[in-house]
């Protein structure tokens, strides 16, 4: 069974913001940020994770500057915006509650 795309994006969304509660980070440290905290489960590729990026700051979710990275080298830091708050906050809730719904049908077939 396929999953559908927008699912899938919206998951990724999610964990994007819920990484970004914490600190700003670059593209690269939230990829392997999710890697880490996911148990090494969740692997976000470049062609997903920018993409994604690109669209919540778009979405006036998340802001962007430039910077210098820990190898120094030049990198898009990436933070949260009031709105990017709220936003996590209501899409935890929302996961919150799929996800105890799934649990229920699982647990009773």
């Amino acid at each position: 069974m396929s999953r559908p795309p927008d699912m899938l994006q919206g998951m990724l969304d999610l964990l994007i913001l819920r990484v970004l509660q914490h600190e700003p980070m670059h593209g690269w440290a939230i990829g392997n940020r999710i890697r880490q905290l996911s148990d090494e489960v969740l692997q976000v590729q470049q062609g997903s994770l920018y993409p994604a990026l690109h669209k919540l700051e778009e979405q006036g979710w998340i802001d962007a500057t430039w910077g210098e990275s820990e190898n120094r080298r030049r990198a898009k830091f990436y933070t949260l915006t009031a709105a990017g708050r709220r936003r996590v906050t209501e899409e935890t809730a929302n996961w919150q509650r799929l996800s105890a719904a799934i649990a229920l049908v699982v647990r009773t077939t």
